[in-house]
């Protein structure tokens, strides 16, 4: 399903973020992807995004190749994706339903689904209780279980996670990686951007370690440095 080969990204200042980036992820596959401050995951998620472009080499994520993929294309590649950010990104005067059907809306699904879909999405991640209420009012695990349903709204098949679990509690960690497994068991891609090396090690997934713009590690289970 994602395909990175022998990928670079270079910025004018001179700093190397990718220094030749080989990469195969399955789909259905659950992948931490690790690294200390400046390894090169921001830039790699990004490049996924397709927020920035490749220096040199091809990435392939399903139909698209995204190295000379058209501008006008990028929006409907997008939805093959469901991000969720460390700092949540919620609408503060949005309730939690207008939330997770405000990712509905933009491309254009009929409402009558939305009123199915929400309710059920917020089932999944166990917010069905809250779902008149606004961000102020739920924990920082509840915000993030409310990022996670608004990624899960339009049934991507692939979900980004980029440190999910920085601006929670470890009990919160816990609940946001299991949501993060049990959508992964629904058959959907799940990549985990962290340096928590604790739910690393306790969830022994494969993890793809980054130093200096290179892949270092490529391995089943935990126990990175």
């Amino acid at each position: 399903m994602i395909d990175f080969k022998n990928v670079k990204k270079h910025y004018s200042n001179g700093t190397v973020a990718l220094d030749g980036v080989d990469l195969h992820i399955d789909d259905g596959e659950f992948v931490f992807i690790v690294g200390h401050s400046g390894a090169g995951k921001t830039t790699m998620m990004k490049l996924l995004l397709r927020e920035e472009a490749a220096s040199s080499g091809t990435i392939t994520v399903g139909d698209y190749e995204l190295t000379g993929i058209k501008n006008n294309q990028i929006p409907f590649y997008r939805r093959n994706l469901g991000v969720v950010f460390q700092d949540f990104r919620l609408f503060p005067n949005k309730t939690v339903y207008e939330n997770v059907a405000f990712a509905m809306q933009v491309v254009g699904t009929p409402r009558n689904m939305i009123k199915r879909r929400v309710p059920a999405i917020l089932t999944t991640v166990n917010l069905a209780d809250k779902m008149q209420c606004f961000p102020r009012e739920l924990s920082g695990g509840e915000q993030q279980r409310v990022a996670l349903a608004r990624a899960l709204a339009n049934n991507p098949k692939m979900i980004i996670a980029d440190e999910p679990t920085g601006n929670i509690d470890p009990k919160m960690s816990i609940e946001i990686m299991n949501l993060l497994m049990k959508i992964n068991k629904l058959g959907k891609t799940v990549i985990v951007v962290t340096h928590e090396k604790n739910l690393v090690d306790y969830y022994k997934q494969r993890v793809v370690m980054l130093k200096d713009g290179k892949i270092i590690e490529d391995r089943i289970g935990g126990m990175f440095q």
